[in-house]
């Protein structure tokens, strides 16, 4: 899988792909709308991709501090788009690399 309009095709299972990674199944979760499935699976990691994913669940959750602190440790700044523009952005780089 490579595009996020195949993702967004797995949306319909009750359970994420078993080959996607926890940054993918994070992303997974989040758009079936449990975001507490969604934080565990990158709450366990502790590198600049997952901190990415995570600033954004922060974001998404309306907390802005501990957002930009996740978006600090991904060296990334936190966007001025929509969550939908930046939820996909994330799905599309994850499905690339």
């Amino acid at each position: 899988m490579n595009d996020i309009t195949s993702f967004k095709e797995t949306l319909k299972l009750s359970s994420p792909p078993s080959n996607f990674n926890l940054i993918l199944k994070s992303l997974w979760y989040d758009a079936k709308g449990d975001w507490d499935s969604a934080h565990a699976q990158v709450d366990q990691l502790n590198d600049r991709d997952s901190a990415w994913v995570h600033a954004y669940l922060h974001r998404k959750e309306g907390d802005i501090w501990n957002a930009d602190y996740w978006y600090r440790k991904a060296n990334k700044n936190r966007p001025d788009g929509t969550l939908e523009e930046e939820w996909e952005k994330l799905v599309e780089h994850f499905l690339s690399i």
